[in-house]
């Protein structure tokens, strides 16, 4: 006979069995597990480091102190400490000037990707696929690609520089706040993001009921007025989107203010946390300062969910006609394309022919400059050096030990964020209403919201910390710190692609008895090939162009491309690091495009012409 206990041990037995039948569930608990072990583990370790003294240096500042003690030094010396003025010039200075970026590329980014956006919905422009298919150049290209154009451009010999391309050109001499500094990262910034403003706003203006403008024709409104009563309102969303993750990006760049900081004058919070990090006197003092970034990221990111969840009422898009009412721009449609190419061709064109010049120009020794291949070629460079390197980049054997650990990290990223993304994706959608697929989701989004250098310093703590030592500079460190990272990417290209595929098509596999392997290989994979290929290509692409996440993690003999850029660049060889700087950036495009012709998958998807 059976007793009750022996019942209920056999129901919950029976219970267990068919929840893990289900893979959905399996996935579920064991990406919990994951997130838990990579996400919230290192930013407890972080958060624990800023209470500590994390190395003897640390504490041979404070008497009878000793390594692994508890202490509050760091938040009150880099918060309030005023003994020569330590707090402000190391936090509040570098925080000010960092708002002050971010709120400029906020305003630069928006305008800039707004107005294209709106010729390109809105109005009957010629040329609109070029425009719209270059426009987003700017953004798949590292953020420091634009500034070392910038430098490029505008550098000269009134600041104590070689002869930029304005310059050679004309002759005119900028001033070097316009070169260096608050203004040129700002712009830099803001044309970076711009196109992610311009796909934003693009969406939601295609998409736009067209006779809600038609009706305020109608009513005799002036276009200004149905501009700012109709069109803006109903753009709102994707405008207040974009200011906020605008702004949580640009305040936390490292590599424009880093490429753009002339002899100290200009430090960033990101190029400050950098400093006090590297430093083994200040390494508590970076924690803190990596925890104040990520703060100010989650509380943006935070109220721009709190927007968009009021405005979800806020319907633009209905029932509505196929027609698309396009202002007619009369005779002043053919300048406006003219214009808006060359300003477009200027920023994301232009730029590959700059550093295609700059690592081809010499400055000889009475000034003149003359065009080499020696940069490119040569294996006998007698000027400067970095890490005993004497060659032109295509001849050193660093560069392409760089390229190689480049192109397998990045591999190695993309083949884990990307089927991490896949299988995320499959149990939130089969499990949508589950609080546990909810939390994974979400814990999987999470990295997101962390700044880059921020997130570099969480996994350096971590890498201090017993017990994980072993992780310490090695590839298998940036290997995980690369695949948590831009897991958010491919999650919610995954759960989007999932979302869209309706469960019948699984269920008459399972009616067939098909695996659970083979119904994701040969059933849901192929119908959303282009959707789950993007999942896997932008962390790709993400990775190969990264240097902020990495410029922490990496040592002398796991050099990235990124890395070796930015020592070229520290030390004065700018012919090698825009050499450099052309080969990332033709990689990237390269591999983007052909992926792009092989499977249709894209990251540059556009609102289109």
């Amino acid at each position: 006979m059976i007793n009750k206990k022996q019942f209920d041990l056999k129901r919950f037995g029976n219970g267990v069995k068919s929840y893990f039948s289900k893979p959905a569930n399996i996935i579920t608990i064991v990406f919990l597990v994951i997130l838990v072990l990579t996400v919230v583990l290192p930013l407890a370790t972080l958060f624990i480091g800023s209470f500590r003294y994390n190395t003897s240096q640390e504490a041979m500042m404070k008497p009878g102190a000793a390594e692994g003690d508890w202490t509050f030094d760091h938040w009150k010396d880099l918060l309030t400490d005023k003994e020569y003025d330590y707090a402000k010039y190391k936090l509040w200075v570098p925080l000010g000037k960092s708002i002050l970026m971010a709120i400029l590329a906020c305003f630069i980014a928006v305008i800039f990707g707004g107005v294209v956006a709106w010729f390109i919905t809105r109005a009957d422009i010629p040329g609109k696929k070029f425009i719209s298919t270059i426009f987003v150049f700017p953004y798949i290209m590292p953020s420091w690609s634009i500034a070392m154009f910038w430098e490029n451009f505008f550098k000269n010999t009134a600041i104590g520089g070689t002869r930029g391309m304005l310059q050679m050109i004309t002759g005119i001499c900028v001033p070097q706040s316009w070169v260096y500094g608050l203004v040129p990262c700002s712009i830099c910034l803001g044309l970076h993001y711009a196109p992610f403003a311009y796909i934003l706003i693009g969406g939601i203006l295609r998409n736009m009921d067209a006779n809600l403008e038609e009706a305020a024709t109608v009513l005799k409104a002036s276009r200004i007025k149905i501009l700012f009563r109709v069109t803006l309102p109903i753009v709102a969303p994707a405008l207040i989107s974009t200011v906020l993750l605008v702004f949580s990006s640009s305040i936390s760049s490292f590599t424009v203010p880093y490429f753009l900081n002339k002899d100290g004058g200009f430090i960033a919070l990101s190029v400050q946390l950098k400093n006090l990090i590297n430093s083994g006197f200040t390494k508590g003092q970076g924690y803190v300062m990596a925890i104040i970034l990520m703060m100010f990221s989650i509380a943006i990111l935070t109220l721009n969910n709190w927007f968009t969840g009021k405005r979800k009422s806020f319907t633009t898009v209905t029932g509505k006609s196929g027609q698309v009412s396009l202002v007619k721009m009369g005779k002043a449609r053919i300048p406006i394309a003219v214009i808006m190419i060359i300003v477009v061709a200027f920023f994301a064109i232009v730029p590959l022919v700059s550093f295609a010049l700059e690592s081809m120009m010499e400055t000889m020794a009475d000034g003149t400059q003359r065009l080499t291949l020696d940069y490119w070629f040569s294996k006998e460079l007698t000027e400067g050096s970095v890490k005993g390197d004497t060659v032109g980049i295509l001849a050193s054997a660093i560069m392409w030990k760089a390229l190689g650990r480049s192109l397998a990290l990045s591999i190695i990223v993309a083949l884990f964020s990307g089927t991490f993304g896949v299988l995320i994706g499959y149990a939130v959608a089969r499990k949508r209403d589950s609080r546990l697929a909810t939390l994974v989701s979400n814990l999987a989004f999470f990295p997101y919201l962390i700044p880059a250098m921020s997130f570099g310093a969480v996994y350096l703590a971590l890498s201090y910390t017993e017990g994980f030592t072993w992780l310490d500079g090695s590839f298998v460190l940036l290997a995980l710190v690369g695949a948590i990272k831009f897991m958010p990417f491919a999650s919610r290209t995954g759960t989007s692609a999932m979302m869209q595929l309706s469960g019948e098509i699984e269920e008459a596999a399972i009616m067939l008895n098909v695996p659970w392997w083979k119904r994701m290989v040969r059933v849901l994979f192929p119908i959303q090939k282009a959707s789950f290929i993007s999942g896997y290509l932008l962390p790709f692409i993400s990775c190969m162009r990264e240097l902020s996440l990495f410029v922490l993690l990496t040592v002398s003999h796991e050099t990235l491309l990124t890395t070796l850029l930015g020592e070229y660049s520290r030390t004065g060889l700018t012919e090698s690091a825009n050499a450099i700087n052309l080969l990332i950036i033709i990689v990237v495009l390269v591999i983007q495009f052909v992926v792009n012709k092989l499977t249709g998958a894209s990251i540059d998807k556009g609102v289109g012409g």
